[in-house]
């Protein structure tokens, strides 16, 4: 099958996140024809969703016909965990909890009758950086969401790793304290101390008096950039927890590069050099030096195009 793909066969992917649905037209060199995005109803029943996807990738393909787009031939989707893969079977991320036991597969195959191809969002980052952005030419990669949550997808030996039940990459939940913000349903859990979620409540953990509890992240992030004491000082106690896991990682799965998603992006060597400092201390010196901590390459673009990695990855 990789031999027939066509350079401007499309794809019609999904990006769905805890905070906004990306419906996107793409071909398989992670080219975005066209695209539309809605914030996520992450309370609402999973019907209500699905309504907003359907209705809105037909006023997208109603649209790209008009323009002369190619008609997509696939459709793919990224979605937080856990879930089943090959199955399609979403079992109530935590940033999505209304949607249980959903078979997704089964309803987008059954609505476009087109074949529908499912990947874990860490995973699809990691596999479109791979493929097109910051871990082009590399085999081992690990890409870290570093978003609203924390996750991890894993490229070893040039394959995507799910792990025995789909489950690799949960990195967010791991321990790495007895106390801390309560995040992934655990207190001191990487996620609580590096993710934009986590970073408010260590805010107010850290300092009660001078953040609320509904201080934005993009607040502190904003004063943090602006040489404001408090927030650096936040910032670089997340880089100091972000390179205590990774010091772990890089022990344990030995990687050329790892990519930092949303956070380190928008915070880069603010928050990147106090982990690679932990990494230099905390890991063995051979797997430290072989391993770069780099942000995310593909911007903006990052989450469209790991909507269609899904379909690329598996019809490569």
């Amino acid at each position: 099958m990789p031999g027939t793909i066509h350079e401007t066969t499309s794809i019609l992917g999904f990006d769905i996140g805890g905070t906004k649905i990306a419906v996107v037209l793409g071909t398989f060199t992670g080219e975005i024809l066209d695209f539309r995005e809605f914030p996520t109803p992450a309370s609402e029943p999973f019907e209500t969703a699905f309504d907003l996807m359907t209705s809105t990738a037909h006023e997208l393909l109603d649209s790209s016909e008009k323009k002369g787009l190619p008609i997509p031939t696939f459709v793919s989707v990224a979605v937080g965990g856990p879930l089943d893969i090959a199955k399609g079977i979403i079992y109530s991320p935590p940033h999505l909890p209304t949607w249980g036991g959903i078979h997704f597969k089964e309803c987008l195959e059954e609505h476009f009758h087109l074949p529908v191809y499912f990947e874990h969002d860490g995973n699809a980052c990691a596999l479109a950086e791979f493929y097109f952005g910051a871990g082009r030419g590399a085999q081992n990669v690990i890409y870290l969401t570093l978003g609203t949550g924390l996750g991890a997808g894993i490229i070893l030996n040039g394959r995507i790793y799910r792990g025995t039940t789909d489950l690799a990459g949960e990195v967010g939940h791991i321990r790495m304290a007895e106390d801390g913000p309560v995040e992934y349903g655990k207190a001191g859990s990487w996620e609580g101390f590096c993710s934009a979620s986590g970073m408010v409540k260590l805010a107010h953990l850290r300092f009660p008096d001078y953040w609320p509890t509904d201080i934005k992240p993009t607040q502190i992030m904003e004063q943090a950039l602006a040489g404001e004491p408090n927030a650096r000082m936040l910032i670089e106690e997340m880089g100091a927890w972000l390179g205590k896991g990774l010091a772990v990682l890089v022990d344990v799965l030995n990687p050329e590069i790892i990519i930092a998603g949303t956070l380190g992006v928008i915070l880069r060597d603010l928050l990147l050099e106090p982990a690679r400092e932990i990494v230099k201390k905390e890991a063995l010196t051979q797997t430290a030096q072989a391993c770069k901590i780099i942000p995310a390459q593909l911007g903006n673009d990052l989450g469209k195009i790991s909507s269609l990695a899904a379909a690329i990855d598996a019809l490569r």
